[in-house]
């Protein structure tokens, strides 16, 4: 440990709250090519802001529709609940380079400082923010591991709304801890698909004993939004709006590299719906749009649950009932359900449009990674740094080990930063069945891949 002392770098870097970032970023505003816009899918035309309020707060509409603006103030009182729990520290993994005898820096932003144990709780404040303003009853929504239903139920409780959340079926399961929580701060917790909705009876009748998916919580909540007076649905990922709000990890973690003049060479994220990945990647990102400097952007992906690495770049569905706007993105299908695997928060079929179009033009790379190396990766980190990673986030930790063990082969001195979203501690379920020897690793094949693509629709823009 004498080598950690002789740094000048510090374990943990901090910010002050007067280097808290006052603005969220949208990356949207440097993009050469935009994002393709919502669809309504029966008239097949963009979404007009009117249509979409029907569904989400105006205010989070306009944030959903602007291209162009590239600093949003972030209102007061979210600056002030930020401050209960922000700045979040970026962590120099000193121990975990000594572990691998690798001459990479490896530093990670830490996101799981809040008691809803994740980054989430920097969009759900944001969101219940507006419809609070909006003088809402309440919002709905869903939620795959649980940590978006626990940030929402948390931010719900705080400014006193209604909290209504669908928990896919296999976490509602797996995880009953999380669920209490969520009850705890008041939410009603419904597993998912049930048969409390019209859409939810429609899945159980064509798909009997499903295990669920995010794509089937999804309509139940739009469903409920839409059937109630007074609710909206809120979503915990995928939407320009909720990447705009997750922005404040990657300013954050950019103002500490710049502190002391660290230029990162790669960042790594975990990518599910595209939330941590496009919060963490969003100023860096920006300077790559720009041309004022190059970084590898790698996102990991299950091999479970592949949206970038196998899927298709077309228009689709967002749910598995069809009821929602239409975006063009990398998807499996929303019929794709994947296996219940342990990495509940990247079980969506698709990703954020925002991030599907850098990709697609080659602004970052992707990579899927099986279970059973994942978790390989979660324990060995857990054992050096001292914390208990959530699968989800734990993705991003295999790719740094990597690619910080390429560099002990090249001699390479390189710097990685990687998301650490959040906890594993209501994920023991998962990590039981990992020292049980019980965890198994599954990749679905081509026909499996199929039958979801199968069901992407047959619109002008896709035979395009």
């Amino acid at each position: 440990m004498t080598a950690m002392n002789e740094q000048k770098i510090p374990y943990k870097i901090y910010l002050s709250e007067d280097e808290m970032p006052k603005a969220w970023y949208n990356m949207r505003s440097d993009m050469k090519v935009k994002p393709a816009p919502l669809l309504n899918p029966g008239t097949c035309k963009p979404m007009t802001a009117e249509e979409l309020s029907g569904v989400f707060c105006e205010e989070l509409v306009q944030q959903e529709l602007d291209d162009e603006t590239a600093f949003v103030p972030i209102p007061q009182e979210i600056q002030n609940f930020y401050k209960m729990y922000r700045p979040s520290p970026l962590v120099r993994a000193y121990c975990l380079e000594e572990k691998l005898g690798t001459p990479a820096k490896i530093y990670y932003k830490f996101e799981g400082n809040n008691t809803s144990g994740s980054h989430k709780l920097n969009s759900a404040i944001a969101q219940a923010y507006y419809a609070k303003k909006q003088g809402l009853k309440g919002v709905t929504t869903e939620t795959g591991a649980g940590q978006w239903g626990t940030a929402l139920s948390m931010a719900c409780s705080y400014l006193g709304l209604d909290c209504k959340v669908f928990m896919v079926k296999v976490s509602y399961e797996q995880k009953p801890f999380r669920r209490e929580v969520m009850r705890t701060y008041g939410a009603d917790v419904t597993p998912s698909p049930s048969m409390t909705t019209e859409v939810g009876r429609k899945i159980l009748a064509e798909h009997p004993g499903t295990t669920g998916s995010l794509g089937c919580a999804i309509s139940e909540a739009v469903e409920v939004a839409t059937t109630h007076e007074g609710y909206r649905y809120v979503l915990g990922s995928v939407l320009n709006q909720v990447l705009l709000h997750q922005s404040v990890i990657g300013l954050e973690t950019k103002t500490a590299l710049d502190k002391y003049g660290i230029k990162p060479d790669i960042i790594i994220g975990c990518a599910g719906g595209g939330s941590n990945l496009g919060g963490l990647i969003a100023p860096f990102m920006g300077e790559k749009l720009r041309g004022e400097a190059d970084y590898r952007i790698i996102a990991v992906e299950p091999a479970s649950c592949p949206s970038f690495t196998r899927g298709k770049f077309k228009y689709d569905f967002c749910d598995t009932g069809m009821i929602c706007p239409l975006a063009k993105m990398y998807t499996l299908g929303s019929g794709f359900i994947p296996s219940p695997n342990h990495a509940g928060g990247l079980r969506f079929h698709g990703m954020s449009s925002t991030l599907s179009q850098l990709y697609h033009d080659g602004y970052m790379e992707a990579r899927a990674v099986e279970q059973t190396e994942v978790f390989e990766a979660a324990e060995q980190f857990a054992r050096v740094e001292g914390i208990l990673p959530a699968p989800e986030s734990s993705h991003a930790i295999k790719v740094a080990m990597d690619e910080a063990l390429k560099c002990k082969e090249t001699g390479e001195e390189k710097t990685i930063v990687f998301g650490l979203t959040g906890t594993g501690y209501f994920d023991l379920v998962a990590y039981q069945k990992f020292n049980d020897g019980e965890m198994s690793d599954y990749i679905p094949t081509d026909e499996d891949l199929e039958k979801g693509f199968a069901g992407i629709p047959d619109i002008p823009q896709n035979r395009e």
